[in-house]
């Protein structure tokens, strides 16, 4: 067990590409690549299949060498400030796509496990409080002091990718649970802002306005070339026919395409979107020979198809994608739907 997570939760991970970004860094920094790799047990095989999952233990020792290697204290907050997340991961797609940072929220929630799983006992990692002073976003995963440097990338990618794309600065204070570190200049260039170390909590202050505000203004960078990956020809050509569908069943798959992540395609959802009430809904798929199971059945299983044998994602992002609250859930539909499970289709596509 690395030092410094001992009291950590058993079975947590990182998802290799999250772990991949910080190698890079390292790397870019002066740290040898077999170096690297010979400290924290991680091979390169391990970085470059987007299914992989990286223990946090490899992942903190990874961290450390790069720090000592680089001769970099400061690199986790380096690693938040430079790192995109939208660049290799679902999470930072689906985050820009939301209306409002209220939407984002609670996609991040829900996501976030995909990139990095910290704690399994705790459902939601981030959590809102009001107060007086304004809106605070917790960081609410145990032992935080034993890996703080989570904490330093974690905070640093917030308050930096807002500021990349240039949305409204919302954060007014940083608190940390963890002591000053020598190099707490860094804190000060990065944050710019007032930063209390030793606090009672991790977390971010922000003003109750700041859940309005959408993701990213329509002016900010366009999508990554990862949503490229994802949003495919095919992909296309099947929203494209789903438009151009008259009936009710084209009409209710494409609503609920754009809603599938969120895990609240219900058929309550989509007749009020239509105008109708439920059992006018049921009705009207009834007399085409299917019910709004039957659609969203379907739906998931023709699009499960599609983002396997797509190569940017992962049999994890595609689980949620399609709405499933679990990956073993998204397996056990998988294999109703073809006999086989969906990392032996994704390796049979490859081969």
């Amino acid at each position: 067990m690395t030092p410094g997570t001992k009291n950590m939760t058993a079975g947590c991970t990182v998802a290799a590409g999250f772990a991949r970004g910080l190698m890079e860094l390292a790397v870019t920094r002066g740290a040898s690549r077999e170096v690297l790799a010979e400290r924290c047990g991680i091979r390169q095989a391990d970085l470059d299949d987007p299914d992989r999952r990286i223990p946090i233990a490899q992942y903190v020792a990874l961290m450390r060498a790069g720090q000592a290697l680089c001769n970099d204290p400061a690199l986790a907050l380096h690693f938040g400030e430079m790192f995109d997340v939208f660049e290799t991961s679902i999470v930072g797609l689906i985050g820009r796509s939301c209306e409002t940072m209220a939407d984002a929220f609670v996609q991040m929630n829900r996501f976030g496990r995909l990139v990095v799983e910290v704690d399994l006992r705790v459902a939601d990692r981030y959590q809102l409080e009001r107060a007086r002073a304004g809106l605070w976003i917790i960081d609410t995963r145990q032992s935080p002091n034993e890996f703080p440097e989570l904490t330093e990338s974690s905070f640093a990618r917030m308050v930096c990718a807002g500021r990349r794309y240039g949305t409204p600065q919302f954060v007014k204070a940083v608190h940390v649970t963890h002591a000053a570190p020598a190099y707490r200049a860094e804190y000060e260039r990065i944050f710019q802002m007032p930063v209390v170390f030793e606090s009672d909590r991790n977390a971010l202050l922000t003003d109750e306005a700041w859940l309005t505000l959408p993701p990213a203004p329509p002016s900010s960078a366009p999508l990554p070339r990862y949503a490229f990956g994802i949003l495919s020809a095919h992909a296309e050509a099947l929203l494209a026919s789903l438009e151009s569908s008259k009936s009710t069943r084209g009409r209710v798959e494409n609503l609920l395409i754009p809603i599938l992540h969120t895990g609240e395609a219900k058929m309550e959802t989509i007749a009020s979107t239509l105008g109708l009430s439920r059992q006018t809904l049921f009705r009207r798929l009834k007399t085409e020979g299917v019910t709004f199971e039957t659609v969203l059945d379907e739906l998931r299983h023709t699009m499960a198809l599609h983002y396997l044998r797509g190569k940017n994602t992962s049999v994890n992002e595609t689980a949620y994608l399609l709405g499933f609250s679990e990956p073993a859930a998204f397996s056990r539909a998988f294999r109703r739907w073809t006999g086989s499970n969906p990392r032996q289709q994704k390796v049979a596509h490859r081969s």
